[in-house]
């Protein structure tokens, strides 16, 4: 398993002996928690934001804390989110209680949260591959660009139990608010490595087991491949799909069969597809 690194991320806050009281919506860190809805303030800071206590409760059973946490103590779940606070206030986090207008501020609009938590992101160094253990599954991704897809793409590795994600190129921010909310806490579970498509091409060389792509001039059902471990997935952008240059390194071309009019599935339900074909024996209720 790959190990961690964080980019530089804002200076945690000073212990902090209880939660601060926030009703104004011009001050200084409610506005720095809005800024995280651009992608340029996520890069800069290395920060991002996460919504809903069953998130942040995964956050911190993965062993994530928030460098920020807001909450609006009259929420439905409020148990809940009392022991988030007394975690977060343990851990050092700057806590803020603040007013539900000043909530509505900061939450998503749609299915606005009572509390949410600000977290320096983590991107995890590029796998070994001396260090591949045989029945590990890697998923790369080629410059996808839908923030959803991709929140249940890591969902959905988290699920069948992957090794992690490996973006290609331009792809759009797994950080994003749209993408956190898709993973619904997986994020916090599944490492995370960024690679141009010449430092992928360079370390795919020695991948060691089949390296598998979903193709629509595929020659192989996706169900009955019979794949050398360990095996790398790697799947196109919605729309032109695999690049040519990446078709090439695949040693096997896959493909799943349709009987209707279209000749593709949207890009996490073919992902899902074929997570679970070649993860499914490993899995047990």
């Amino acid at each position: 398993m790959s190990q961690f690194r964080t980019p530089k991320p804002a200076r945690r806050p000073e212990h902090s002996s209880g939660p601060k009281p926030i009703t104004s919506l011009q001050n200084d860190k409610i506005k720095a928690v809005r800024a995280l809805d651009m992608r340029k303030t996520r890069r800069d800071t290395g920060l991002f934001v996460a919504e809903g206590a069953s998130v942040l409760i995964s956050a911190r059973d993965a062993g994530w804390s928030p460098q920020t946490l807001l909450y609006e103590p009259s929420g439905a779940q409020s148990d809940l989110i009392r022991g988030l606070v007394k975690n977060a206030l343990g851990a050092g986090a700057d806590v803020l209680e603040v007013t539900p207008a000043v909530l509505a501020k900061v939450a998503s609009k749609d299915n606005p949260q009572a509390v949410l938590g600000v977290f320096a992101q983590r991107w995890a160094n590029v796998p070994a591959v001396g260090d591949l253990a045989a029945d590990q599954l890697w998923l790369a991704l080629e410059e996808v660009r839908d923030p959803g897809n991709l929140g249940t793409i890591i969902r959905t590795v988290d699920a069948v139990g992957a090794a992690g994600i490996i973006l290609i190129g331009n792809c759009c921010d797994p950080y994003a608010r749209e993408c956190i909310r898709a993973t619904m806490g997986s994020i916090f579970a599944v490492p995370l490595v960024r690679m141009t498509q010449d430092e992928f091409a360079l370390w795919q060389k020695d991948w060691p087991g089949d390296t598998a792509g979903l193709h629509l001039k595929g020659a192989e059902d996706f169900r009955t491949a019979q794949m050398k471990e360990p095996v790398l997935v790697v799947m196109g952008s919605e729309g032109p799909g695999l690049s040519e240059r990446l078709t090439s390194l695949c040693t096997r071309r896959l493909k799943i069969p349709m009987a209707g009019r279209l000749d593709s599935l949207n890009l996490a339900v073919a992902t899902a597809l074929t997570l679970y074909q070649l993860r499914g024996s490993r899995l047990s209720l």
